[in-house]
């Protein structure tokens, strides 16, 4: 058991090496069989959150919720759990938490009964002045059961005066500053809202006459759904009586997305701005060689996520492309128990080299971004154990300087290695032969072909430069969700 929970830690600890987008969000209006599509919806969004996963359903006169820790293919595979999930409206949450703890408890959708009646509200993203909200909320009278910043927003509909419920989260919306995409449930309507600056994604699509919302294109594609379009930033979708209504209550202002749903979060196939993920990240290795060639016999990406750029990178410098990593995709939350000492497993749980691929090469390794650098440091070593020449590290976007506030799981800055050291520095840390990032200016090239607009930057970018577009009200250290310290709570089989 102690060998298990080793193996465990390690796995936590590479995983965490890689910024972690906080939530994936799925939800249909008007179907019958609404619950099995959501479910099929997470799956598609797995990658989003692997911490947990939730499914709330109405069937015009109740609702319905079933939660699970853990992945949705463990548990909502099951007919007999979707069984327990009846009606035409569902709506469905994969949890990566970046605020409030890991419990059943935070598990979303999280569900509310209002004077207007019920609320089923799913999130993606993260509040700036949550904790500062809560504060305020608690000496009213409020009664809080989660330490999500999710249940904010609940608390503020729940609060305020307006009669109409539509009426109420504009109200509330007003209040709440971050990145956030929402997913909400009543029992006459389906919701979807965006954040003014657009930072987190959310699609609409359509299957017959059900309308979808999700985080991505990828959950459309699952179902069959045809895609419509992305909800604009700032904008408030409302599905009702089969029809789609618009309602833009924010000031005008530009489009900020977060850059890294280009670079990294957002599944391959999914379309960004009518355009795969894929063909960005390729661009971005085209725009990587373009940048920063050097003599090499190789050039071999970090799977899965550093493929494209890899392929961009080959095509553009007319370097031979290898597989010379193989990653495990069967590392789950189980393991045959090893009788060997493990101390020395670390990256290996997931990766492991082509030996007789690299052996006397000289390679290009390829990843889309760089955190801590406490993996690439292993894989360089393992490159040279069997057998590299040397090791050129590239990496597809800029030095990633800043930690992110609006749901990305990200260190903080003294845990940024490019927060810490200069270029010789990380290179030295990670022991490769060189390290080179690529450009702001190479990024934009590649993203939307222009240089960034420094007056109404195009992204989200401030992992790079610091130039954030919300700023963090609840950057206090005393300020801190307390409550809830003697309350655990535990899955149900």
């Amino acid at each position: 058991m102690k060998i298990l929970l080793i193996l465990k830690k390690k796995l936590k600890k590479f995983n965490s090496d890689k910024l972690r987008e906080e939530c994936g969000i799925f939800g249909i209006s008007n179907h019958e069989d609404s619950s099995a599509l959501v479910a099929l919806g997470l799956h598609a969004l797995q990658h989003r959150g692997q911490e947990g996963c939730g499914i709330v359903s109405f069937d015009g006169k109740n609702y319905h919720s079933e939660k699970r820790q853990g992945l949705v293919g463990d548990h909502f595979t099951d007919t007999e759990i979707l069984k327990k999930l009846p009606g035409n409206f569902a709506i469905g949450h994969n949890r990566y938490s970046t605020t409030g703890e890991t419990s059943l408890r935070n598990i979303q959708p999280f569900f509310a009964d209002l004077h207007t009646g019920g609320l089923s509200i799913a999130h993606n993203g993260n509040l700036t002045n949550a904790l500062l909200l809560r504060q305020s909320l608690v000496k009213d009278g409020a009664i809080f059961r989660t330490t999500s910043d999710t249940e904010t927003i609940v608390q503020l509909i729940a609060k305020s005066k307006r009669k109409k419920f539509i009426d109420k989260l504009i109200d509330t919306l007003f209040q709440i500053q971050g990145g956030y995409s929402l997913v909400l449930m009543t029992n006459k309507k389906l919701v979807g809202v965006r954040d003014p600056f657009g930072i987190r994604p959310l699609v609409i699509g359509k299957l017959k006459n059900s309308f979808i919302f999700a985080s991505e294109t990828c959950a459309l594609d699952i179902v069959g759904a045809k895609f419509v379009r992305e909800v604009e930033n700032g904008e408030i979708i409302i599905i009702e009586n089969e029809k789609l209504i618009s309602v833009k209550p924010f000031p005008k202002q530009k489009q900020r997305p977060c850059v890294f749903e280009y670079i990294y979060f957002a599944r391959p196939d999914s379309l960004i701005n009518n355009k795969c993920a894929y063909e960005y990240r390729k661009n971005l290795g085209i725009e990587l060689a373009r940048e920063t060639d050097v003599k090499a016999d190789l050039v071999v990406p970090v799977p899965d996520s550093g493929v494209p750029a890899a392929l961009g990178y080959s095509d553009h410098s007319k370097k031979k492309f290898e597989l010379g990593l193989i990653r495990n995709h069967y590392v789950g939350r189980t393991f045959i128990e090893p009788t060997q000492n493990i101390r020395s497993l670390g990256v290996k749980l997931k990766l492991s080299s082509t030996k007789t691929i690299v052996k006397n090469k000289i390679i290009i390794l390829i990843d889309d971004s760089l955190v801590r650098g406490t993996i690439c440091h292993k894989i360089v070593k393992m490159l040279y154990e069997s057998g590299a020449k040397e090791v050129h590290v590239r990496i597809a976007c800029p030095e990633i300087k800043y930690p992110d506030f609006y749901g990305v799981d990200m260190p903080n800055k003294k845990e940024l290695l490019a927060h810490e050291k200069n270029n010789k520095e990380m290179c030295d840390h990670i022991n490769a032969k060189s390290l080179k990032f690529l450009s702001l200016k190479g990024l934009y090239k590649a993203l939307v072909g222009q240089e960034r607009n420094d007056n109404f930057p195009q992204f989200s970018d401030h992992y790079f430069t610091g130039d954030y577009p919300i700023k963090l009200t609840d950057n206090l250290e005393d300020l801190k969700v307390k409550q809830l310290s003697l309350l655990s709570s535990k899955s149900s089989s």
